[in-house]
This record gives C-alpha cells, sequence and structure tokens, in this order.
C-alpha cells in the first residue's frame, strides 16, 4: 500500500492539479490577484450573506498577498488545503474550495467550505469541483471524514452537499460569524465508508 500523500513540499504549485470534468483545481499563487479580486469585487452582493465580514482592505493586492503566505504556510503544516477553481477550457478563475481544520490521528477528519463566483453559480462548477476533490480526500490524503457546515436558509448549498453524498447530522446554534452576526448552521458530514459505497454502485465520484 503506498503512504498516505498530503503534504506538498518540494512541488511547484503549478505541479498540483486536480482535473474534473469542465473544471480543474489547483493552488492559488500571488498572480492570481487580479482575477481574484475582480471577480470577488463582481460577487460581493452575492457572496457576503454567506461570508465572515470581508475587512476594508480584503481585495488589494497586500491583503492578497498575506492570504496566499498563510493558503502556503497552513498547506506546508498540513492544516488546509485551499485551491482555487479554474475552468478547464479557459483558465478562468471561478471559485474556491478549501480543506480546513484537517486534523489527523483519532480523528482523521476536515472541514470544507467552498464559494463560487455569481456569474458562475447554478451551472455545477462546484458539482463538478467536488467529484475531482472528495477522491483525494478519500485516497491520497487518506481522511475518515469530512465535514461542512451551511446557514439553514441557504438552499443551494444544501443541495449540493446533497447531491455530493453528505447526510445531514445536526444543527449548529450560533455556529460562525457571517456578515458581523453569529448564525446557526445546518452540520452535514460525508465520511470514507459511505463515499466507498455510493462509488461502488456507480453513484459517487472516482477519479
Amino acid at each position: 500500500m503506498a503512504p498516505p500523500v498530503f503534504r506538498f513540499r518540494g512541488r511547484t504549485q503549478e505541479e498540483f492539479r486536480l482535473e474534473g470534468e469542465r473544471v480543474y483545481l489547483r493552488h492559488p499563487v500571488i498572480g492570481d490577484h487580479a482575477e481574484w479580486s475582480k471577480l470577488r469585487a463582481a460577487s460581493r452582493a452575492f457572496l457576503e450573506p454567506w461570508e465572515p465580514r470581508w475587512p476594508e482592505d480584503d481585495l488589494t493586492r497586500a491583503a492578497f498577498r498575506y492570504r496566499i503566505r498563510r493558503y502556503d504556510a497552513d498547506r506546508e503544516a498540513g492544516l488546509a488545503l485551499p485551491l482555487f477553481i479554474c475552468q478547464k477550457n479557459t483558465g478562468r478563475l471561478v471559485g474556491g474550495v478549501t480543506l480546513g481544520a484537517i486534523r489527523r490521528g483519532a480523528a482523521e477528519c476536515c472541514s470544507l467550505g467552498y464559494w463560487t463566483g455569481e456569474a458562475h453559480a447554478g451551472k455545477g462548477v462546484m458539482t463538478d469541483a467536488l467529484k475531482c476533490l472528495i477522491p483525494h480526500v478519500f485516497e491520497r490524503m487518506r481522511l475518515h471524514r469530512i465535514e461542512a457546515a451551511c446557514i439553514p436558509d441557504n438552499q443551494r448549498s444544501q443541495r449540493l452537499l446533497e447531491k455530493a453524498g453528505f447526510r445531514r447530522e445536526g444543527y449548529l446554534s450560533g455556529y460562525l460569524k457571517i456578515n458581523g452576526a453569529w448564525r446557526d448552521h445546518l452540520l452535514y458530514a460525508l465520511i470514507a465508508d459511505d463515499w466507498q459505497s455510493m462509488r461502488a454502485k456507480g453513484s459517487g465520484s472516482s477519479g
């Protein structure tokens, strides 16, 4: 059995790539700032209700440079795996997905976060992204459990998670501070055994 693959020290950021049908996932780099800030600015009203409050300088190059340094440090420490989602046919940045709060040992789990630019929402972008990310989590990173939380009135996010095979496990009161207010969340999770069963039946992700 091959050893678990998680940390990516020694690889260039461009070498890491997860392929979906229409999108691919890669590490963010400082050269993404202009495209990232333009996409986020255009999608601000769409994204703000579901995210922590944006700092005033959030879209500046200086803040983005700090963000990339933090991404790189967290990835090297094995704490998180932040990725950008790009269209395969154009290379255009369309969103992002992060595996955070990675815990090893007895837990072997992580939390899933994601966002999509407004112009690309509802077009299957995130579904395709999860189809290539989930196998990486269970087969390469060898984690046992992926957790995701969403605000109860975010029906789009609930449908996404349920389509990917996540099960609703509970209700978290005042779980995260979103757009300046503590919000309740629904807790979803997908464990490796359930994903393997779905894949065996032909309904799970593969690759």
